[in-house]
């Protein structure tokens, strides 16, 4: 038997270290050429690394959250044979490989609750397994994982019940057919390598039917799980307290009444799908809240900007890179519409709505989710009566979006529904004084309750 080494592979752009954010496989594992056995997550990318054997594992090199410097050795694999003609292959091949980083997917990636990493293209994960390649020396068996990584063990076998706080190991695409139907990927065992759950698994629990996961009565439950901050939830968390830490927030709610604005919205969207059909773009609030910011961000230009703190210099741009903050499955993104002065209502729509579904499916670029110099925040219908929006730093200023409801308001001699909204927007209270987030928002107030004015 020989031992087969897999480092870290370069995953290109300068970066010297990725964090390890999830296991595929345990020790003791038999594991199949191609076969997935790790995640590693870097400042600009999520890659999945391919095992280039096929053999036993025998040794992983680090726990979840841990930074593992490009180079070093991760997994170790028993194979079959004594390696000797194979060890100086696979060095040809390794030594080949470092002149072609692999090409990794741009973050953030859909990793929430136990998700898997985006799949790599075949001519991508081939790159990585060539990188990957390291010596092959004959050894006797060892066994172990280091820092106590062995207590982080995969499904146990197929049938098997899985123990209480273990993760089930699924593909994206086998987890959004248990999301459709219904099914907690928990309580399905799984048949395929390491314990992980395939589409039949998912077909076969479905056809015992919901009885399948019934429970006799209340039952009693015990426990704590532990729940490790890694990879995108930790960047975020990061985020948040770098905000909360370094900004001084002022909030600001107002009150706006947007039945004329749903009025015309729903004119425009009538009238130009009738005209160019079903492909317009259809208007929603976004959009009209976009060209509102720019005009007013036009007059007040210290609200369209970043603050460098630490060398006590504000930014204030000329272009308007409107970020919108939308919560996916893998948490909180922010997706930038890239020079919103020069677009128009249909081509903010249409940009809107194409990062939002980039954002969700975990496809947008690095340059889609950077770069933004005012935020938009909204929650939709679940948007609340008034929030307190947290600013996406370094910028000054975020406007926060409640849910729309209809009130009786007196318009001088009696009672009338009108549709109402709360802007609750924040400012960097050291750049921002009270009175212009104040002057801001009223500018907001008054382009959307008058529409009209947003386009003269």
């Amino acid at each position: 038997m020989a031992e087969h080494t897999i480092k870290l592979p370069d995953v290109g752009e300068g970066v010297a270290e990725a964090e390890l954010v999830e296991w595929h496989v345990k020790v003791g594992d038999l594991v199949r050429e191609d076969a997935i056995l790790a995640a590693v997550m870097t400042d600009k990318a999520t890659v999945e690394i391919p095992s280039p054997v096929e053999g036993k594992v025998i040794w992983l090199g680090g726990e979840i959250g841990e930074q593992v410097a490009v180079g070093s050795p991760i997994v170790r694999i028993e194979i079959a044979g004594e390696g000797g003609d194979k060890a100086a292959g696979e060095t040809a091949k390794a030594d080949a490989a470092k002149s072609s980083p692999i090409t990794p997917t741009p973050n953030p990636s859909p990793q929430g609750g136990g998700g898997q990493a985006p799949a790599l293209p075949d001519s991508t994960r081939e790159k990585a397994r060539e990188s990957a390649n390291a010596s092959v020396t004959p050894s006797p068996l060892r066994g172990g994982v280091r820092g106590g990584g062995a207590a982080r063990s995969a499904p146990a076998s197929a049938g098997a019940p899985r123990p209480q706080g273990e993760k089930p190991i699924a593909s994206p695409a086998v987890r959004l057919k248990a999301r459709e139907a219904g099914i907690d990927l928990r309580q399905v065992p799984g048949t395929g390598p390491a314990g992980r759950i395939t589409h039949e698994d998912i077909d076969a629990f479905a056809s015992r039917g919901p009885q399948a996961a019934a429970i006799a009565g209340p039952q009693r439950k015990d426990g704590v799980e532990e729940v490790k901050v890694v990879g995108l939830r930790r960047r975020i968390a990061e985020k948040m307290s770098l905000a909360k830490s370094r900004i001084p927030h002022i909030t600001y709610v107002e009150e706006v009444d947007v039945t004329a604005l749903e009025d015309l919205r729903a004119k425009l969207n009538g009238e130009k799908r009738a005209a160019n059909g079903p492909d317009r773009p259809k208007l929603t609030l976004m959009p009209f809240l976009m060209r509102a910011i720019v005009k007013a961000v036009a007059e007040q230009p210290q609200l369209n900007a970043t603050f460098d703190d630490e060398a006590g210099i504000i930014h204030r741009h000329a272009a308007v890179n409107i970020g919108m903050a939308a919560q996916t499955s893998a948490g909180l993104l922010v997706a930038v519409v890239h020079h919103a002065e020069a677009r128009d209502l249909f081509d903010c729509a249409a940009e809107a709505n194409r990062l939002a579904e980039a954002a969700r499916n975990g496809s947008a670029t690095r340059e889609e989710l950077t770069g933004s110099t005012i935020t938009i925040t909204s929650l939709g219908a679940m948007g609340g009566v008034a929030t307190t929006p947290v600013i996406n730093h370094p910028e000054v200023a975020i406007v926060g979006v409640n849910k729309m409801m209809i009130r009786p308001m007196w318009d001088g001699t009696q009672f009338v529904p009108r549709k109402m909204m709360n802007l609750s927007s924040s400012f960097d209270h050291r750049v921002v004084d009270g009175w212009d987030a104040a002057v801001f928002v009223q500018r907001l107030k008054a382009l959307l309750e008058t529409p009209a004015l947003i386009f003269m």
